[in-house]
């Protein structure tokens, strides 16, 4: 690990300990090489693995030592190149970043311009994300179109970065895709940021697509100074664009590429790693690895046939609760995976009938709040008045009487003027398009959110921002909207924390020269702590989550359900011959598990109003048979089951009593 001669590639399996692999190296070369932290950037995927990242580095280097490293997400980086380069690309300062709601609006306002409809959004919506993924621009895409789905795509991506480049505002893929074409026409601006970064460090690199390779590829540009840490097996988003042969295109670009193979696993007992070996065996490998343990040998995997889906999840929940009174683990020592969400209902159902705690992964986000969307749409407005979508969020929230019709007006003025519309609304010459009445609202709206761009930039911004939160009666707004008053209060709270989180951000930039806008544009990116995941961390409760969502977590006891042909592996994975992503699936939730691993399925299954017949998984029959340990592969007669779940309730009643 301690290897700086050149690029290194980390083939680090499930629980091997990566992290410390990354966290290691970097206080290696500050406290070893010489090497200054503020010459050093970690990139990673998720806010999550940043932070637990900047954490353990926390321990390992003190003060000074630490001052200016950067380890962030791929797109905090991006985010951080384009504020710093802005005016090369064309843009104005305090840019806005769109979200999935926003994209979608911009999107269909497209649609209904161009087609007089928006059907079809969501695979015009993934066909520019793979576009700007592949670091395909409009003309380019247009110019490759095979088919006329693909020219109506490539027409709309066009209009699409026409618009967001008005708007002052950029995507979430733009945050990759802008700093690689800048670097790629812009020589004097990519050896600047090489300088800037003298080594670089990616974690789970198997999950980067084509522009986020291109981008390391860029900022390590000849000095070859990176290592890398990944496995292949674990690659599970092909359907975001990730591409796992990526580490293979490391051997070509990086001939003196030197390879350390990680295969002990700190985590699962022998037994969960012979499973996931065996499984993953089936998969064809450029790089062999052989994951084992010193945790013992462990339970046998038990592989539980269940009548239907009810049976099912009663069944996961009655071993549950058996487990739980008879060795006393908290319910958080025990996880619930499936392949989708929509298997997680029946599950939740089956969980509340037996007062058994849980914590869903995947619930409302912080950000995806109404409230906290509000309060954003304006700070974003107070950034970047070209920021239409904002604009037309906030207008009326709280209420100030200006119609549908009078907002289709001002914005056919703004597109007429070329303006935006917040530019529009404080014009004379709208008033020959507008009653007076309108008008004045419209610049009384204007004219105030001018003062508080005023007191940010000249006194306290946060006083202002609260001062504007309080002048638009917001509180008052809510106890209107909400159902009752402690979901009013519980959604002002989550106002005043938004303001308190941002507050955070300024105060805890070490350059100094962090601006209110540059805390609301990495507040957008969600680089902060958000309070439902803490909220989450503290309780009691059995954990239920995708596959996709356990990636990097571990569980004591963990079960895996629906392990059927057309759930795990999915039908279109299936019909579209793509399994080894899905067995690469199944191995994540194997080795997920540290002590107790059980995989459910049913016979049968109601289906569109119908009952079917179901297959066991594929994947079960590709595990060490001397390793399973099968149940209800018998059908008992029904009265001798109702004595048998009868007998198991009086147990569990008599340990209650004792």
């Amino acid at each position: 690990m301690n290897y700086v001669g050149g690029p290194l590639l980390v083939l680090a399996g499930a629980g091997s300990g990566k992290t410390s692999v990354i966290t290691r190296k970097i206080a290696h070369l500050v406290q070893n090489c010489g090497i200054r932290a503020s010459h050093i950037v970690a990139m990673t995927f998720t806010n999550k693995a940043a932070r637990e990242m900047k954490e353990r580095v926390g321990t390992l280097l003190k003060g000074a030592e630490a001052r200016g490293l950067t380890v962030s997400t791929f797109h905090n980086l991006g985010m951080n190149i384009i504020r710093k380069e802005y005016a090369r690309l064309g843009y104005k300062p305090g840019f806005s970043i769109f979200d999935e709601g926003d994209i979608k609006a911009l999107l269909s306002d497209i649609m209904q311009k161009e087609y007089a409809g928006d059907d079809g959004i969501d695979e015009i919506k993934n066909y520019i994300g793979s576009w700007k993924n592949d670091l395909i621009l409009p003309d380019q895409a247009l110019a490759e179109a095979r088919n006329p789905k693909e020219q109506t795509a490539a027409i709309v991506y066009l209009h699409y970065q026409r618009t967001l480049k008005a708007y002052n505002a950029v995507d979430f893929d733009d945050l990759i895709l802008m700093p690689v074409k800048l670097f790629q026409e812009h020589a004097d601006i990519l050896e600047k940021w090489q300088n800037r970064i003298r080594y670089l460090l990616v974690d789970e690199y198997q999950d980067t697509n084509a522009s986020q390779y291109l981008l390391v590829k860029l900022l390590v540009g000849t000095r070859n100074q990176f290592t890398v840490v990944g496995d292949d097996d674990q690659s599970i988003y092909a359907w975001r664009g990730a591409r796992p042969e990526n580490l293979m295109l490391l051997k070509e670009d990086y001939p003196s590429l030197k390879i350390v193979m990680l295969e002990q696993n700190y985590r699962s007992t022998s037994r969960i790693l012979r499973c996931a070996n065996t499984l993953i065996s089936n998969n064809p490998h450029a790089f062999e690895k052989q994951l084992w343990s010193e945790m013992g040998v462990g339970d046998e995997i038990r592989v539980i046939r269940c009548r239907n889906e009810d049976a099912e999840c009663e069944r996961v929940a009655m071993e549950i609760l058996t487990l739980h009174l008879r060795t006393d683990r908290p319910y958080n020592d025990f996880a619930i995976l499936y392949r989708g969400n929509y298997q997680a209902k029946l599950m939740e159902l089956k969980l509340q009938h037996h007062q058994i705690p849980y914590r869903l992964s995947g619930g409302t986000s912080f950000f995806a709040r109404q409230e906290v969307k509000d309060l954003m749409s304006y700070f974003r407005l107070l950034v970047n008045p070209d920021d239409d979508n904002a604009f037309l969020r906030v207008i009326n929230v709280p209420r100030r009487e200006i119609g549908s019709a009078t907002l289709e007006k001002l914005g056919n003025y703004a597109t007429e003027r070329k303006v935006s519309m917040y530019q529009a609304a404080g014009e004379i010459g709208l008033g020959e398009h507008l009653d007076s009445r309108f008008t004045e609202r419209l610049a009384r709206f204007t004219r105030w959110m001018d003062g508080v761009r005023q007191q940010c930039a000249q006194n306290d911004p946060i006083a202002a921002l609260r001062s504007m939160v309080m002048d638009i009666d917001y509180e008052n707004w809510l106890r209107q909207n909400a159902s009752n008053d402690k979901v009013a209060d519980a959604r002002m709270g989550n106002v005043w924390f938004l303001i308190e989180a941002l507050k955070n951000t300024l105060e805890r930039d070490e350059d100094g020269d962090m601006t209110i806008e540059d805390a609301i544009g990495k507040l957008v990116l969600r680089d902060m702590l958000e309070r439902q995941q803490e909220e989450e961390e503290g309780a009691d409760g059995v954990q239920m989550l995708t596959l996709h969502a356990s990636k990097g977590l571990e569980f004591p006891y963990v079960f895996i359900i629906g392990m059927e042909e057309e759930i795990l592996p999915h039908r279109s994975s299936i019909e579209a011959d793509t399994i080894e992503e899905e067995r690469r699936l199944a191995y994540v939730g194997i080795t997920r598990a540290r002590e107790t691993l059980a995989f459910t399925f049913a016979s049968k299954r109601k289906q569109y109003g119908e009952i079917i017949d179901c297959t066991s998984s594929r994947f079960l029959d590709e595990l060490p048979p001397e390793d399973l340990q099968w149940e209800g592969l018998e059908e008992a007669p029904v009265e001798v089951k109702a004595a048998r779940g009868n007998a198991a309730l009086a147990d569990l009643r008599a340990m209650l009593k004792k």
